[in-house]
């Protein structure tokens, strides 16, 4: 088989050739944009700290968004469908795959059953 060989299809054309050059292209374009960078970086120092406009870094805890506030007018919008379903939620995943299981069989039965 001749790597030089274009293959044709009905949506174009394929060239291994092409392919490497432009792999080859885009590593150059990469390391150079990495060799223009900064030199003068330093771990664990003042640089590594998020700039906040001046600002001090608040503590973690005081700018964490906890999901429930995300989306509260969804949940409060379901609240009754939310009610019921968050009982069922243990969080052990034995009673997940059992729910799982479960469904799957009624869906296979009804299948069984109306085809």
């Amino acid at each position: 088989m001749d790597i030089t060989a274009t293959l044709i299809t009905g949506t174009g054309f394929w060239n291994p050739l092409i392919w490497i050059l432009a792999f080859l292209i885009t590593f150059i374009v990469a390391y150079l944009i990495w060799r223009s960078g900064n030199s003068t970086y330093q771990k664990g120092t003042e640089q590594v700290k998020p700039y906040l406009s001046g600002n001090a870094e608040p503590e973690k805890n005081a700018v964490h968004i906890r999901g429930g506030n995300l989306y509260w007018g969804f949940t409060e919008g379901l609240k009754g469908y939310y009610s019921r379903l968050i009982p069922l939620h243990t969080g052990d995943l034995n009673d997940y795959m059992l729910w799982y299981f479960g469904v799957i069989i009624a869906v296979f039965a009804l299948v069984v059953i109306f085809l």
